[in-house]
């Protein structure tokens, strides 16, 4: 009797193994079939969600599904990306990922809620793109030397805003740099730092170029110097780091993209990236992200894998070297 018992079993097993493969098959084959959840890890009014809103709606129309974007900020984007870490990975809940909490935040902060290399798949990088430095106008400074000499002369005065810890490590790379020691003042979101910098209440501020600069083009702001190693096109007259004598900053570089759970099937991962590029790819989403400050640099999955996995370990040496731990 438990001889066939067990034979029954098997039998039972070898007929659901199929029918599994089936419904995997067929869930790849329709995907997707309802709403896709966009996590972004900051508040709106920064890059992350600009170049979000500028994807969804063409996503839209070439999935037929809704794209609802979720804007969570906080921990410099680590309580997005832990939430996204825990996500069903079936596709349905994807996660704007960006240097800071996939490379840098794991390293300054003791507890983040996810490990990169065991949570994320790489799905596409979106957007490479060098960080710049502004500063209100009542700042006597208007290149990276001028504001050092000012540092240096009046130390403790100054201060420079973040909303990213990569942009606090830029900050602090600067500090190293220049010899100065200004005082990082951290922010959920890039729109609150804007804020406070276009009020005084913060003397500089380290971000992408899509938040400041409609306000670098107004006066509002003025930009001291690009954090990289090459010009970009949307503030073709502010030199760059290297350019000031700052050669620590050659290899300097932020990255969008799009990750999705571990677990998520190959099959799936494939799609979205083929979505996610031919979005991208589009001349008038292309225009539009250059406008920003950005350049669009679509990868495979696995090409984003590889840089996520070599930024992670470059910031985690740079972390170690300044000894910077999360405030």
């Amino acid at each position: 009797m438990k001889n066939i018992i067990k034979t029954i079993g098997y039998i039972t097993l070898l007929q659901a193994v199929p029918c599994l493969a089936l419904d995997a098959v067929t869930g790849a084959q329709n995907f997707p079939n309802r709403p896709i959840r966009w996590i972004v890890p900051a508040p709106p009014g920064g890059g992350t969600d600009a170049v979000s809103r500028i994807m969804a709606p063409r996503l839209t129309e070439l999935w037929k599904q809704q794209i609802v974007i979720d804007n969570r900020g906080g921990a410099q984007g680590s309580i997005a990306t832990a939430l996204a870490a825990k996500a069903a990975p079936d596709g349905y809940t994807i996660l704007f990922g960006f240097s800071g909490p996939l490379a840098v935040n794991p390293h300054i902060f003791s507890e983040v809620g996810y490990d990169v290399a065991r949570d994320f798949a790489g799905l596409t990088r979106y957007t490479q793109q060098p960080m710049v430095m502004t500063a209100h106008p009542a700042v006597a400074a208007n290149s990276f030397r001028e504001l050092a000499t000012l540092g240096k002369s009046n130390p403790g005065k100054f201060t420079f805003a973040s909303s990213a810890s990569l942009q606090h490590l830029g900050g602090e790379l600067f500090n190293i740099a220049a010899g100065v020691k200004l005082t990082h003042v951290p922010y959920k979101g890039a729109g609150p730092a804007v804020i406070d910098v276009l009020a005084g209440n913060v003397s500089t501020m380290i971000s992408n170029p899509t938040a400041v600069v409609p306000h670098i083009r107004t006066g509002k702001l003025k930009a001291l110097g690009i954090l990289g190693g090459q010009r970009i096109d949307v503030l073709k007259d502010v030199p760059t780091a290297v350019e000031q004598g700052y050669k620590e900053f050659a290899d300097v570089i932020e990255w969008y993209g799009m990750v999705a759970p571990k677990a998520t099937p190959r099959s799936i991962i494939n799609q979205l990236n083929a979505g996610l590029t031919k979005v991208l790819m589009l001349p008038e989403v292309q225009e539009r992200i250059r406008a920003l400050g950005m350049t669009p640099s679509p990868t495979t999955p696995e090409e984003f894998d590889k840089q996520i996995r070599a930024d992670h370990a470059l910031w985690g040496r740079v972390v170690r070297q300044a000894g910077v731990k999360a405030e």
